[in-house]
């Protein structure tokens, strides 16, 4: 590092170069805009960025090696020179069946991660055949409406070779127990299941709105899913602290980190009030993030993030495991930055998102299709998703050295910048009295709203160039082949819920969904009631009602 001498030698060569070798070409020339700023609601950026811009860090309190405190250089020793990171493309067709197809695809195509989409009645927790589902059965993934679904789904697929993530938070307890209740059926030693489930309902309220329960319920199922897991499923990730959609509903990389963080700080303190002890449960915590078209404000994002959880884990929670405070996440590319004009640019978005998850030490990446932006991907876009992580990692160099961007001095400075920004907010979110009570108040919304409609201005008025939608345009768009799920694909998966309803006992499934609604009256872990009836062949509306009957349903609105 350098010294205060040395500082002040460059601050006077740069002011010299400013005035002999600057001065005459922006004299001359000019620069293309009077301002350059980073992504959305972003950081202005400088012209030039030297030592003086970073300051006297302390190499071990700030940066340190990979695999150590702070973990600013990743959460790993090796990183990607012991083993990549988990290529985990989403897939979730309209039915079971096609979803089984897809992911045999897949595997066949090299992916290492099975990644699950549910269609929206699943996400709310209805039954195919609720009228609450009509016309939205495997329209935005698979159907599951009992483990017979989960089983085919993942026919000829042994769960203890595969990974795999789970996009669904307000029934995340009901899709985890058929999941663990397949892997009984197939043998598996529930020690070896592994991936993870979202889980994440805070940021449904902010973000997304597919809640069920209330706050209070469901900050109850979620510990006790942290207490289950911890004991029966201790490879499986039990949350993941979702920054993503919270970021696509228009927050800046700052807010992203600090409301995802916030989350989290949310989740520990609730799980610690149920007498939960911290180094139990912290370590199968996880995160997922975006992953936006400025490189670099990405690459700062990830580190910040890490070095951010990590003081948090060990000043506010002191936590002892080093495991508890390493911030392991996933990262998929950014869905509201694909444009339904030129789609084929989108494989250029992607591919530079998914070098900066890279860059900045993703454990887990998910590239999106191109054609994203108007359905589910085709199998043809899946697949080049996919051959985008494989070149990155076999091809770019990008795998080959540990956080290649550190030491960069405008990585460094905007790393600073984004964990000074991001904890300023959390400071702000405990003010407002913690997370869960800001977005009661709806803070949190109002904050995302504001930067979300900024940005909006800002592309309406040209100031911010999107390819090919107001810059760079053309007259035709060719022809798309997009994925469809049609009425009759919809009706096949009622009937084949009918006919699990006809063929089952209805005795042992009245006795399970009982006994779970008397467990929701009461104080016990809910898990074991759920995979219970899971087993006896409830479905999943009928778990959702059994704890629906007890716990009512969040209404949307105002406040919470």
């Amino acid at each position: 590092m350098f010294d205060a001498d040395d500082l002040a030698d460059i601050r006077s060569a740069k002011e010299e170069w400013e005035d002999d070798t600057l001065g005459p070409t922006l004299d001359r020339f000019g620069e293309r805009k009077e301002t350059f700023t980073t992504d959305t609601d972003g950081h202005e950026v400088d012209r030039l960025y030297t030592p003086n811009d970073v300051g006297e860090r302390g190499y071990d309190d700030d940066f340190g090696f990979p695999g150590e405190e702070p973990y600013t250089r990743g959460v790993y020793p090796t990183m990607y020179r012991g083993r990549l990171w988990t290529m985990r493309q989403y897939a979730g067709m309209g039915t079971a069946e096609e979803t089984n197809e897809r992911y045999r695809y897949l595997i066949d195509e090299g992916q290492t991660g099975l990644s699950m989409a549910f269609d929206l009645p699943t996400q709310m927790g209805y039954d195919s055949d609720d009228g609450m589902a009509a016309g939205e059965v495997g329209k935005s993934g698979v159907a599951i409406d009992s483990i017979h679904d989960m089983e085919t789904v993942f026919d000829g697929i042994s769960l203890d070779d595969v990974s795999t993530s789970m996009t669904i938070n307000a029934p995340a307890s009901i899709l985890l127990a058929m999941y663990i209740a397949v892997g009984d059926r197939q043998g598996v030693d529930r020690e070896n299941l592994r991936g993870t489930i979202q889980n994440d309902v805070l940021k449904e309220y902010v973000a997304r709105n597919t809640y069920i329960y209330p706050p209070e319920p469901s900050m109850r199922i979620i510990t006790d899913i942290f207490e289950f897991c911890a004991a029966e499923v201790p490879n499986f990730n039990t949350i993941s602290i979702s920054g993503y959609h919270i970021r696509e509903a228009g927050a800046s990389a700052a807010q992203e980190i600090a409301f995802t963080l916030g989350d989290g700080i949310e989740y520990v303190e609730r799980a610690l009030d149920a007498g939960l002890a911290v180094d139990e449960f912290a370590p199968q915590l996880s995160f997922f993030f975006a992953s936006y078209n400025n490189i670099f404000e990405e690459v700062a994002k990830f580190r910040a993030a890490r070095r951010m959880w990590a003081k948090i884990m060990d000043e506010r929670f002191d936590a002892d495991d080093p495991d508890s405070k390493k911030l392991k996440f996933h990262t998929q590319t950014a869905g509201s930055t694909l444009t339904a004009q030129q789609i084929d640019n989108n494989i250029v978005r992607v591919a530079y998102q998914a070098l900066a998850g890279v860059l900045g030490g993703t454990q887990s990446l998910h590239t999106n299709g191109k054609d994203e932006a108007l359905a589910l991907p085709t199998e043809e876009s899946v697949r080049t998703a996919l051959r985008t992580q494989q070149i990155l990692a076999h091809e770019s160099g990008a795998a080959d050295t540990i956080d290649p961007l550190a030491g960069s001095y405008y990585v460094e400075n905007l790393t600073d910048e984004l964990e000074q920004e991001a904890f300023d907010i959390l400071d702000a979110v405990d003010d407002r009295g913690g997370m869960l009570q800001a977005i009661e108040d709806q803070w949190v919304q109002r904050e995302v709203q504001d930067v979300a409609f900024e940005r909006q201005r800002e592309i309406d008025e040209g100031e911010r160039v999107i390819v090919g939608v107001n810059e760079y345009e053309v007259d035709e768009e060719p022809e798309v082949d997009i994925e469809e799920v049609t009425e009759e694909d919809q009706q096949r998966q009622r009937e084949r819920l009918q006919d699990v309803k006809d063929e089952r006992d209805d005795g042992p499934v009245e006795d399970a969904l009982a006994a779970l609604h008397d467990a929701a009256e009461g104080d016990d872990n809910l898990m074991p009631y759920i995979i219970d009836a899971v087993k006896a062949e409830a479905t999943t509306g009928e778990i959702a009602d059994a704890m629906r009957d007890v716990f009512g349903e969040h209404q949307g609105g105002a406040a919470l």
